[in-house]
């Protein structure tokens, strides 16, 4: 399936969406209607505005304007945002006055050589005050830090794009609208938008002719929260943890895993990978590791089963398809850990949910799980260079809700 950005909006009015008669529906399908139009008609007007922007500015300076796209328009977006200091790369924290979002991200260079980790926090994401992307990029392979930067530019893009893309073809099926409640269709526009936009970026790494992606490529965990709702994307090894507070009355500090670990030792990813004649297989040096081989040679021998890039082994089992999830923000819920495998390897659920909430200043929180997975792979893998570890800890209140002792490490 080959999928294209999609050409410029125009804003919708009741009559071109197809509304009927309010008297018509129940209270809660007008009430979920109204809510949905809201936001669908505030990202138009946003699209709409740098589309007039940009157009204008192509036809002053060109006499064959082209038409302005979506992607442009996200890309826009993306460059305001940035001005703004909206989004950060790497090490860093950022909280905007009046958002309950606050962010601390750390990566730091394992000891194999360059860091092939990156990550992104975009605040206001979509040019909504209550959105905001948080990504993290494992890459791999020599040329796995340019894939993973790569990734970490273009995928927040499309996302927006398609995400937007998905608004509008759901106002033209009413009754997908109307027979859906407002939590599934929330959903169900987040995990078309990310298979989308995932796709895309993927074709548009084959294509890339500076970069190899042919033996190299990356993981991409990522995080939308919108209002009270979190969605989380991922494909590979990354894993998103989320810290709450038990509901039996002890208040007791629980993490919770909400991504599956991609690898190939999974039952069911081993099987796809088998029906496409890739293979599966521990190296002798490695008893615990499956990895992913072609039918013949003993290449790539990735410890994944999703990726981008990787296009020698696309055929045999590799895919680029995210696991996409949803899950309603508590007043229980503290903040959702990202990282990379490297700290997950030596690093436990459990540990990393105590260490983060233990440490006070919350702009130090991702560096300090850093710190601690880095003696804690000394101690675990003594003799084996470190991996690169990248943190980003997106707090859900814009102040501590529990002032109770955790077990603090």
């Amino acid at each position: 399936m080959e999928f294209h950005w999609f050409q410029p909006l125009v804003l919708y009015d009741s009559a071109v969406l197809g509304r009927r008669n309010l008297a018509e529906d129940d209270t809660t399908s007008t009430r979920n209607r109204l809510m949905f139009e809201k936001a669908m008609k505030h990202l138009f007007f946003k699209f709409n505005e740098l589309t007039k922007s940009i157009t204008s500015k192509k036809w002053r300076n060109s006499e064959n304007a082209s038409v302005v796209s979506g992607r442009e328009a996200a890309e826009a977006m993306a460059k305001s945002a940035k001005k703004k200091d909206l989004i950060i790369h790497g090490s860093g924290s950022i909280n905007i006055d009046g958002s309950s979002n606050f962010v601390s991200s750390f990566s730091k260079r394992g000891e194999k050589g360059i860091n092939q980790d990156c990550c992104i926090v975009w605040e206001e994401f979509g040019c909504q005050k209550d959105m905001i992307f948080c990504g993290v990029f494992d890459g791999h392979g020599p040329w796995g830090h340019f894939v993973a930067k790569k990734v970490r530019e273009s995928m927040p893009i499309a996302l927006l794009c398609n995400w937007e893309e998905a608004l509008v073809q759901t106002s033209l099926h009413q009754q997908l609208e109307l027979n859906s409640t407002k939590t599934n269709l929330h959903f169900n526009l987040w995990e078309r938008s990310y298979i989308e936009a995932c796709a895309v970026v993927d074709q548009e790494l084959e294509r890339h002719r500076k970069i190899d992606t042919f033996h190299s490529g990356t993981t991409a965990l990522s995080i939308v929260r919108q209002g009270d709702t979190i969605v989380i994307a991922n494909l590979g090894d990354s894993r998103a943890v989320l810290a709450t507070t038990s509901n039996d009355g002890n208040s007791m500090l629980s993490p919770i895993q909400l991504t599956i670990d991609f690898k190939p030792n999974l039952p069911q990813e081993a099987e796809r990978i088998t029906q496409c004649n890739g293979r599966v297989f521990c190296l002798q040096d490695e008893p615990g590791t499956q990895r992913l081989w072609l039918p013949n040679g003993k290449t790539p021998g990735l410890s994944i089963s999703r990726s981008f890039g990787d296009f020698c082994v696309k055929h045999f089992g590799l895919i680029s398809m995210p696991d996409v999830t949803q899950r309603s923000v508590t007043n229980k819920d503290l903040f959702v850990i990202l990282a990379t495998d490297g700290i997950w390897d030596v690093v436990s659920n459990q540990e990393a949910v105590q260490i983060v909430h233990s440490t006070v200043d919350r702009k130090k929180s991702a560096q300090r799980l850093v710190d601690y997975a880095t003696c804690a792979w000394k101690q675990k893998r003594p003799g084996i260079a470190a991996d690169d570890m990248s943190v980003i800890v997106l707090y859900l209140h814009s102040s501590p809700l529990h002032q109770q002792s955790f077990g603090i490490l």
